[in-house]
């Protein structure tokens, strides 16, 4: 599924170390983000007036820069005032997508040591018109990738970082599979997650999903799980195996850019819900009554 350029977006205000029109947005080619991917970031949505589980992502892109041994992490206030700054500059206070990023700074010479590093972290707010961006009505179909997702012997994924080449890479198989996303496994052979969102499963009324090991410990993933024990389900992470998937009653991933979309194909198996009853509706039901709850009033 392709995302398609908003013409609403063509006059916005971005914010990079303060705010500017973003045809004059600019990072130097010596910021660290420029030089090695060395940044960490968050994808907010905007709800009616309020950005959702606001102080869950800040803690998610502080874990992330403190990880990385940022020598300077800004004031989680002094962030939300950027956002804030930004959303108001641009009269968003719905239907908005916002990328936050958060890198190492700019260099006084190119190369890969942190200690060149001295002119301080660079904020980077990017906010658009965006709607949700899968169909959650009709649902994905999705390729297993033969790119694996990281482990954490390699690079944790409980780092929220820029170096993605490795979904990059899996998303560019589901293109050229003509799908709309790709299906990450780890270094065993299990489902990991899909190169943007996590995933669930159920079978016989029970909702699973994979061990947060080599995927994101994603916020919607946790709201999921919190929201599907609160209904009375039974939900269980453990390892979990292609064929599981394919013979799955429901699949459904999940993340801030989508909320909770259906799976109907995994590599051309389709996904038969024998079950009869939909745990994913009951769930993406209670998911959108938190919304208002658990979302950051803005202060304008």
């Amino acid at each position: 599924m392709l995302q398609q350029y908003n013409p609403k977006n063509a006059d916005i205000q971005v914010w990079v170390n303060g705010l500017c029109h973003r045809n004059e947005a600019k990072v130097s080619v010596f910021d660290s983000v420029v030089q090695g991917g060395d940044a960490v970031w968050e994808g907010l949505r905007v709800y009616q007036g309020g950005i959702f589980c606001l102080d869950k992502h800040l803690e998610r892109l502080e874990h992330s820069a403190k990880a990385l041994a940022f020598s300077e992490i800004p004031a989680r206030e002094e962030v939300k005032k950027a956002i804030f700054a930004t959303l108001q500059a641009n009269g968003m206070r719905d239907e908005t997508h916002i990328r936050l990023t958060l890198t190492r700074g700019e260099k006084v010479t190119s190369g890969m040591d942190p200690r060149l590093n001295t002119k301080g972290t660079t904020l980077i707010v990017l906010a658009e018109w965006k709607p949700l961006v899968y169909d959650n009505e009709n649902g994905i179909r999705v390729i297993s990738s033969s790119i694996q997702r990281n482990s954490p012997k390699f690079l944790d994924s409980k780092i929220h970082h820029n170096n993605l080449l490795n979904n990059i890479l899996a998303k560019i198989q589901a293109n050229v599979a003509g799908v709309d996303a790709a299906l990450m496994l780890d270094a065993n052979g299990f489902v990991a997650e899909l190169n943007d969102t996590n995933l669930f499963m159920a079978k016989g009324g029970v909702l699973y999903t994979p061990h947060a090991d080599a995927c994101l410990h994603g916020i919607t993933r946790g709201l999921v799980i919190e929201i599907g024990r609160a209904l009375g389900l039974q939900v269980v992470e453990r390892n979990l195996s292609l064929t599981e998937f394919y013979n799955a009653d429901e699949v459904f991933c999940c993340g801030t850019m989508g909320e909770l979309t259906p799976v109907v194909a995994i590599d051309g198996r389709k996904i038969e819900n024998k079950w009869g009853s939909s745990l994913k509706e009951q769930v993406h039901a209670a998911f959108e009554r938190k919304v208002p709850e658990l979302s950051e009033a803005l202060p304008f």
